[in-house]
């Protein structure tokens, strides 16, 4: 039978959907958790005590609000390093002291050099695939004469990262190390224009074309403005930008553990705040490797002497620590190396 010319774009378009809506589909139902009960067991290893044990640190008067080129934010970098020694995860074999050196051509003239500190485990099955979860180790330093702590941004993401190390580190001596090789990432210079995830995309210790996602942890340890009648959520910024499969891991990880409010407002493309170019994860991003930023939000205390310790939700903290983690932890052991082609 003779079809009208708009039948025949009317049924080529809805064939269309429907590969796309399959394709989707798929996807989605290929996301599965294998042994939930060793997930969770390491899940709840990570605690609010421990956080709040390295927040409460890294925020003290000690660490003179970690400016970088100060001896404030360079006891912060041992206070990591001693860290990962501490619980047996070892250096890159090209950085054996966990540090990689960022030149002082690349910050401003009154800072000298900094580094980032860099931990990882090696995987089973994959050990030349691997992901990179990260977080910005410095802050603001002393203004004024005021010490701008810094406890949610960024001593919050920072305890974030190590509890997931710590939690990694544990499943691995039980004898569940994971597929792929997990990269623990503090980059300095964030609050000076991302200057340390800079340098390290541009003389990166693992291969960036076997760097299958980067996860970015920073500020996940306050409510913002939007959310004082309820705290149960998280941002999630940039997951769908490289990669169609990125996001429906991290929705599958959420369903799986916490069950937060994923609130995707400031992963449009012309969002005002412009957060997605904001962080350390988009020097990621511009090599076109898939990226999620977990992120709570801007708040009263944002970049001010009030950003203290006794103001972080820790319940909180953790709940969004182990979301990050079962993210992690797939991704970590999935059989097949991340989509990254985006279906249109």
């Amino acid at each position: 039978m003779k079809l009208s010319f708009v039948t025949a774009l009317f049924l080529v378009g809805s064939c269309t959907t429907l590969r796309y809506t399959e394709r989707i589909e798929n996807i989605k139902n290929s996301i599965v958790f294998e042994q939930p009960e060793i997930l969770k067991s390491h899940l709840n290893t990570i605690n609010i005590v421990d956080l709040k044990t390295i927040v409460s640190e890294l925020a003290s008067e000690k660490y003179e609000g970690r400016r970088v080129g100060q001896i404030g934010h360079q006891m912060t970098c041992d206070y990591l390093k001693n860290y990962y020694k501490e619980q047996g995860i070892a250096p890159p074999e090209n950085a054996p002291d966990y540090a990689q050196i960022v030149p002082s051509t690349y910050l401003p003239n009154k800072y000298g050099e900094s580094e980032n500190v860099i931990a990882f485990i090696r995987g089973e099955e994959f050990p030349d695939e691997h992901i990179i979860i990260m977080a910005h180790s410095d802050h603001e330093g002393i203004i004024d004469g005021k010490i701008y702590f810094g406890a949610d941004d960024n001593a919050s993401g920072t305890a974030a990262v190590l509890e997931i190390a710590q939690a990694f580190q544990i499943a691995a001596q039980n004898g569940y190390k994971s597929k792929r090789s997990i990269v623990f990432l503090h980059v300095t210079a964030e609050e000076i224009g991302l200057q340390g995830s800079r340098y390290y995309t541009e003389n990166p210790i693992f291969p960036l074309e076997k760097t299958m996602a980067v996860l970015n942890i920073d500020m996940i340890g306050r409510t913002d403005f939007k959310h004082e009648e309820g705290d149960q959520y998280l941002y999630l910024i940039g997951g769908n930008r490289h990669s169609t499969e990125l996001p429906f891991i991290a929705e599958k990880a959420n369903e799986f553990s916490t069950k937060l409010d994923l609130d995707y407002r400031y992963n449009k493309e012309n969002e005002s705040n412009r957060y997605y170019y904001r962080s350390d994860h988009y020097n990621f991003a511009l090599k076109d490797i898939p990226v999620i930023f977990f992120f709570n939000g801007e708040h009263e205390d944002y970049h001010k002497p009030t950003d203290t310790e006794d103001k972080i939700n820790y319940q909180l903290l953790e709940k969004r620590t182990q979301y990050i983690f079962t993210t992690a932890w797939y991704l970590a052991n999935m059989n097949h190396y991340l989509e990254s082609d985006l279906i249109r």
